[in-house]
């Protein structure tokens, strides 16, 4: 069966309920919109052309589809917006999906009495889990599949190139860092509830703990791999916490990065404040826990995280020393 096929059966399948208020690919009008520039390929001749240079020799002239007004206005524009929304739903659903899997005081009292009403409260969330890493994975294959297309019928590098556009706008939609907590919150549920087993559907998730790489297995023979190494400090990133540009540091890496101390949290960072990795200003203000993740390293990797939450305790009371003594000084004014 065609991808074409497969993607219009889950659209209108046993999901469609599920997916009526979500955004997807539009696949099969963007396949149309090719077709078009294909038929004006073929009927133009300035797509054969050859011009005979100064010293003899014969260059074909590039094809003017390249900067067909219907793909470049149409095409790549929509393309963006479809990947925007998309990743746009994703993550609040896996905000709201996983915001009291790991919950302390009256949120986990919340859990017990929702528990206590709707039945089996974890194998909801799996099952919701599974549902939204199929949604991803397959939008993902349909843009990938729709630029590679692009690019054969128009000869040219642009849809590749497009993938770097959607890099630099932090809508890759295989790379959300909430993807990453999916895929730790299905593995933390690996030991507590057979029926999960790290699995969802054809997708599967694998944490390897020494090299610190977590990979996710997709349909159609797809696998990423989420480099889990810090930047900063050079391992395994420890109460991991992810910047609005998608890039994870552990959070005393970070704070030092942004020039705060551990207490007072990303958020407190100025707004000129630059990720390390890709030098953009203003992305501690919604970074976020990824509460999961930090979990999975917790049970996979124990003695080495009771060793990183030593040495992050002891620099927070250095931190906490050093600032009210500072504070002190300038009350006093010595």
């Amino acid at each position: 069966m065609k991808f074409g096929e497969t993607f219009t059966e889950y659209l209108h399948g046993d999901q469609e309920g599920f997916l009526e208020s979500f955004s997807h690919v539009e696949y099969k009008r963007l396949k149309k919109v090719l077709k078009s520039c294909r038929r004006c390929k073929h009927s133009s001749d300035s797509c054969s052309a050859e011009e005979e240079q100064a010293d003899g020799s014969v260059v074909k002239e590039l094809c003017q589809c390249e900067t067909c007004s219907v793909c470049d206005q149409k095409f790549f524009t929509e393309l963006m917006r479809e990947a925007s929304d998309i990743d746009g739903c994703f993550r609040s659903r896996v905000r709201r999906l996983l915001q009291l899997n790991v919950a302390n005081g009256m949120q986990r009292y919340i859990k017990i009495l929702r528990n206590c009403f709707r039945g089996d409260d974890q194998h909801l969330m799996l099952q919701e889990g599974r549902m939204l890493i199929e949604y991803i994975a397959m939008n993902a294959i349909a843009m990938r599949k729709i630029l590679k297309k692009y690019d054969k019928v128009h000869g040219t590098e642009n849809g590749r190139n497009f993938k770097s556009k959607l890099r630099a706008e932090h809508v890759e939609l295989l790379q959300s860092p909430w993807l990453i907590e999916l895929g730790a919150f299905y593995m933390n549920c690996r030991g507590s509830n057979a029926e999960c087993n790290g699995h969802s559907g054809q997708s599967s998730f694998d944490f390897d703990p020494e090299v610190s790489v977590m990979t996710m297995s997709l349909p159609d023979s797809m696998s990423v791999e989420y480099d889990l190494t810090c930047s900063i400090c050079l391992d395994t990133v420890f109460n991991p916490h992810a910047l609005s540009c998608g890039h994870l540091f552990c959070k005393l890496c970070a704070c030092s990065a942004a020039s705060v101390y551990i207490f007072q949290g990303l958020k407190s960072a100025s707004a000129d404040k630059k990720c390390p990795v890709c030098r953009e200003a203003g992305v501690y203000a919604k970074s976020f826990h990824l509460s999961e993740l930090d979990l999975l390293l917790k049970n996979r990797c124990k003695q080495q995280w009771k060793q990183r939450m030593a040495a992050e305790r002891a620099e927070m009371v250095k931190q906490s020393k050093e600032y009210w003594d500072m504070q002190t000084k300038y009350v006093i004014g010595y």
